[in-house]
C-alpha cells in the first residue's frame, strides 16, 4: 500500500526498496515520539511556596531527576542536600526558577533550603 504511494516520486522498482526504508523510519519515529511522552510523563516536580516543599517527603529511583520550582512570588529559595554520598547546591533561586537535581545515588536524603531553615523534603533514592 506505502508502494503506490511513492510510485509517483520513485521508480516500482526503487519503490519496493524504499517501502521497508520508509516503514523502518516511521517506526523509528513513533518509538522516539512515545519515549519523550514516557520521559515527559514521569517528570517530578517539587513546588518551594510559602517556606515550604510540596510535597515533603518523596521516593524516586537513581538516576531520576526532580526539578525544583521556586512557586513563591517574592521570596529567594536555595535548595540543598549534604550527605556523605550525595550532595547538591543550587544557589540563590529566584522566584519562577526551575533547579533540576538527578539524584544519582541510592539512600535517604534530607533536602533543605539556605534561606529559610524550616523547610525540609526527605528523598528516599531506591
Amino acid at each position: 500500500m506505502l508502494a503506490n504511494q511513492f510510485r509517483f516520486f520513485v521508480s516500482p522498482r526503487l519503490s519496493r526498496r524504499a517501502v521497508p526504508v520508509v516503514s523502518a523510519l516511521a517506526l523509528g519515529v513513533g518509538c522516539g515520539l512515545l519515549l519523550a511522552g514516557q520521559i515527559q510523563a514521569s517528570a517530578i516536580a517539587v513546588s518551594q511556596k510559602g517556606r515550604m516543599f510540596h510535597p515533603g517527603n518523596l521516593a524516586v529511583t537513581r538516576g531520576e531527576t526532580v526539578t525544583f520550582v521556586n512557586d513563591d512570588s517574592d521570596l529567594l529559595h536555595h535548595v540543598f542536600v549534604e550527605s556523605d554520598t550525595f550532595s547538591f547546591d543550587s544557589g540563590d533561586q529566584e522566584p519562577g526558577s526551575r533547579t533540576p537535581v538527578t539524584f544519582t545515588e541510592r539512600g535517604t536524603f534530607q533536602v533543605l533550603c539556605g534561606i529559610h531553615p524550616k523547610m525540609k523534603l526527605v528523598v528516599r533514592v531506591d
